[in-house]
């Protein structure tokens, strides 16, 4: 029930799947404002971003977790752990996949195998999402679902969109089908737990990734060092780091003259000014830290 006493639906539900599905592109669209980051790039969400759908009838509670992938770096193995805790802790989880890529013969029985024992720490009911049918000719569409819904006894298989919302619609349906009835999580005007610091963070991380190439984006991190608020001239001043493990990419990341440095920099204000409503003065620098991914005191300081 809400907090006027109205009973309504209500629950929490994880998507998970492998790198670069759509996970953060679908989270977004469901609720209709950008809370995690998106880039080309797999493995962008590192952390898991939960967002909140709010309706006069139900409350869902959306957990966007990184990319399931097999790694030895430390990173990637908390990644992943994030990711697989995640499961035991909802009411539904939508496992996305990517169908608009040819998955090799060869590789169909391994990737099969890792499915299912990943399906096979699911307790609670699973909606197995196929994304990208846009990019997808009908004709192979069928054969996709049949493929997909013999790996695990799923409640429903929809195909959809992430990126111009169709099917979102039937989604939504398939989840309100499952959620059970009981207490919103949030008040309703909030639309997620992640605080303004580790969403401006994300956004300079999301710019750094879709303006530089290779092994980059992989080796950053960035750090809020201040966020102050003058409500006299309407101005947030926000100070961040932006971490990376060689004095090459630093080099790659400033850019000639400092003009990539900029670039980043004026990409991610436009973004912040939208999520917090007001003027922002950003000021970015950049610090190597060798090996950081590997560090583990300063992956806590990250949050992981």
């Amino acid at each position: 029930m809400d907090m006027f006493g109205k009973p309504v639906k209500s629950g929490m539900v994880a998507i998970v799947g492998p790198p670069n599905a759509g996970k953060s592109t679908l989270m977004n669209c469901l609720l209709g404002q950008k809370i995690s980051i998106v880039t080309p790039k797999p493995q962008t969400t590192r952390n898991r971003i939960l967002g909140v759908v709010n309706d006069d009838d139900y409350q869902i509670v959306l957990l966007d977790t990184p990319g399931l992938h097999k790694s030895r770096v430390p990173l990637n193995q908390e990644m992943v752990r994030i990711a697989m805790d995640s499961l035991s802790e909802v009411d539904i989880v939508l496992f996305l996949v990517d169908i608009s890529l040819p998955i090799p013969e060869k590789l169909k029985e391994e990737k099969e195998k890792e499915l299912t024992a990943i399906m096979q720490q699911v307790r609670c009911p699973a909606i197995m999402v196929l994304n990208k049918v846009d990019l997808l000719g009908k004709e192979k569409l069928l054969p996709m679902i049949a493929a997909y819904s013999s790996l695990f006894p799923f409640k429903a298989v929809v195909p959809l969109s992430a990126l111009n919302g169709d099917g979102t619609d039937r989604l939504l349906t398939e989840i309100l089908n499952l959620l059970p009835m009981g207490p919103r999580y949030f008040p309703e005007d909030i639309p997620t737990d992640s605080t303004e610091r580790f969403l401006v963070a994300e956004i300079i991380r999301e710019k750094v990734f879709l303006q530089t190439g290779k092994e980059i984006p992989y080796s950053t991190a960035v750090t809020i060092e201040s966020f102050k608020e003058d409500e006299v001239k309407h101005l947030v001043t926000i100070h961040a780091t932006i971490v990376v493990e060689r004095d090459s990419q630093k080099g790659i990341v400033i850019g000639k003259g400092g003009a990539k440095l900029k670039s980043i920099g004026t990409a991610a204000r436009k973004d912040i000014e939208r999520l917090i409503d007001n003027k922002v003065l950003l000021k970015l620098w950049v610090k190597v830290k060798k090996k950081w991914s590997e560090d583990e005191r300063f992956l806590k300081e990250l949050g992981f």
